[in-house]
């Protein structure tokens, strides 16, 4: 009963025209992004989304994946010829190095891309999804023997991959990790233990299957500095890269969980399955953290991409949905009622909800051009800020871009009433699939003690100033802004300043007492987002009115225009409250006693 429509026209205004990619030709890859490049690629992918992959977005969410006695998994119906038009379109490694097969263009692109296949069907996506991911830490981390053994069939699609972190005691404290690696005296190890929540860790769509395993060498040492990370494939692969035998891995079950029904979530049984060291002996995290922090910008485009297909089937229903008359008089007089877009609120829902889909989406790609910068710069300067600055922006954009997916899915439900309660209309199964962003790949909680625990202090603090004198050459270059530009101005440097604020607030009194920086992290992850909001909307406001200045279709750089006063007047207001929420510290949290919180 959805439609997915991809967003092609406003993601090329942001990557041409906001970010103004071809100002980077001279980084490899950026040169072959012509204008005419990048507005192919997303038409295609665009087509593959609405027409291939969301057509089975119910159906993997009715059906979804099946175990069998021999431990094989069958995804949904139509999955596998889907994946297959997926690889044979060459859309797994538009992104990766051209050495191993890659076609090398900018990440921000993929990030494009990736937001329309999870748009499109969220279950879907996370298949190749995870092999790009393991494929980019072993391409990080691995040796040359195998990075050549795996990654080309990786990269083509011909092989998945996946990340196994979670046990069943253990999840974001990894500490406490069990499975155990035994070292076979001829490079390799077996590897025994059982992992929980694998997605994606057993089904039919591909050949083999990467697995990148956390395990702890005997006698290393306890705790995160003990765990090392291990390539352990489902099937053996000879020196040709022809498949042998298979390993001593299988799963054990699937999850019944309460969205993404089309994703196979695996328990994975590992008895003595021989594996291979990643990078270092005790080093595994910092390895798999290429992973995982891929994966949270993944996460955060899940988010961002439940934002935008719930938010369009919302507004295709308000524009029919017949109800009433509006409070300021008859707007269809030819009908029996007028369409419910008449009413303030319903406006309200929905405008909200495209203010922030529009501002996320400015967001995410320019934190992905940074990651271009970080990997492609010869500037070492160049390169280091980048690095910093999406370091910084990586937890705030998976939880808040996630938080607000979650919350976007619950009003479009909303904008149908009953209707949207029901499976016929397919509103829930939005909510359902958003729920688990929030979660997986370090809960939101975590992510932002992360940007306050981590990220903020690290280097004294250099990447959060890197970010504030970024917003303070923005700022400066727009000093003399005209009227109309104005507005968005004024509220990057209201929102920037509360953020000193906080994170001076933060500085003087989290180290007297670590819980007051727990007690405020998310209301300072939430008071930064607002200001990378404010910054993506104040850079669409500029581009915007320079572009209707020039000619092209008016209407949509109007629209914009409109979009952003609703993010300035009904949104960005919210970092004032973040910031005296923040500043009432952890006293009020616990003051109460532990046995307080139980049931009398």
């Amino acid at each position: 009963m959805t439609t997915y429509t991809p967003p092609v026209k406003d993601m090329s205004f942001v990557i041409n025209d906001v970010l103004n990619i071809h100002k980077y030709s001279n980084l490899p890859g950026f040169a072959d992004a012509t204008a005419e490049t990048i507005e192919a690629i997303l038409e295609e992918g665009g087509k593959l989304a609405s027409e291939v992959l969301h057509p089975l977005n119910k159906v993997g969410d009715r059906e979804g994946c099946k175990r069998h006695d021999d431990g094989s998994v069958t995804t949904p119906t139509g999955f596998k010829d889907a994946y297959n038009q997926f690889r044979e379109g060459g859309w797994n490694g538009i992104a990766f190095d051209p050495d191993y097969g890659g076609q090398g263009l900018p990440f921000v692109i993929a990030m494009a891309l990736n937001e329309m296949i999870s748009g499109a069907n969220m279950a879907f996506g996370m298949y190749p999804g995870l092999a790009a991911g393991a494929a980019n830490a072993l391409h990080a981390h691995g040796s040359e023997e195998l990075k050549r053994r795996y990654l080309p069939k990786m990269i083509s699609g011909e092989w998945g991959g996946t990340m196994n972190l979670t046990e069943p005691h253990c999840g974001t404290d990894l500490g406490l990790l069990r499975a155990k690696a035994a070292p076979q005296g001829d490079g390799s190890y077996k590897i025994s233990g059982q992992k929980i929540w694998i997605s994606a860790g057993e089904h039919d769509l591909v050949e083999n299957i990467i697995h990148l395993v956390l395990a702890r060498i005997e006698g290393a040492p306890e705790g995160v500095k003990g765990i090392s990370l291990f390539v352990v494939p489902k099937y053996f692969v000879g020196d040709d890269g022809s498949l042998g035998e298979r390993n001593a891995v299988q799963c054990g079950g699937l999850e019944e969980k309460m969205g993404i029904h089309g994703n196979a979530t695996c328990v994975m049984n590992y008895d003595e399955a021989t594996g291979w060291l990643v990078g270092e002996e005790n080093r595994g995290l910092n390895a798999m953290f290429v992973m995982m922090n891929e994966a949270r910008l993944g996460v955060a485009v899940q988010g961002l991409a439940i934002s935008e297909v719930s938010y369009q089937n919302a507004a295709t229903y308000a524009n029919e949905r017949l109800q009433g008359r509006s409070l300021t008089g008859t707007k269809a007089p030819e009908k029996p009622a007028d369409p419910i877009i008449v009413h303030p609120d319903v406006r309200r829902m929905l405008l909200e909800q495209r203010a922030t889909i529009e501002g996320g989406r400015a967001w995410m790609l320019w934190a992905a051009l940074q990651a271009d910068l970080h990997a492609k710069s010869e500037d070492d300067e160049t390169r280091r800020k980048a690095d910093d600055i999406l370091g910084l922006m990586t937890p705030a954009l998976k939880a808040y871009l996630t938080d607000r997916g979650f919350w976007h899915a619950s009003t479009a439900l909303q904008v149908l009433g009953g209707s949207g309660y029901t499976q016929e209309w397919g509103m829930e199964q939005f909510v359902r699939d958003a729920r688990i962003a929030m979660i997986y790949e370090g809960a939101n909680g975590i992510q932002a003690l992360d940007l306050v625990g981590r990220k903020l202090p690290r280097e004294g603090g250099r990447a959060i100033q890197a970010y504030f004198g970024e917003l303070d050459e923005f700022i400066a270059d727009h000093a003399g802004a005209d009227a109309e530009l104005k507005p968005y101005i004024d509220g990057l440097v209201s929102a920037k300043a509360d953020l000193v604020d906080a994170t001076q607030w933060l500085m003087q009194n989290a180290f007297a007492n670590p819980d007051n920086a727990g007690a405020s992290s998310v209301d300072y992850l939430t008071l930064f987002s607002l200001t990378c909001l404010a910054h993506g909307w104040a850079q669409l406001a500029r581009a915007a009115i320079a572009a209707r200045g020039e000619g092209g279709d008016k209407s949509f750089f109007e629209n914009k225009l409109i979009t952003g006063r609703i993010f300035l007047e009904r949104i960005l207001p919210d970092a004032k409250s973040s910031l005296l929420k923040l500043k009432s510290g952890a006293e009020p949290l616990m003051a109460m006693k532990a046995e307080a919180f139980m049931a009398s």
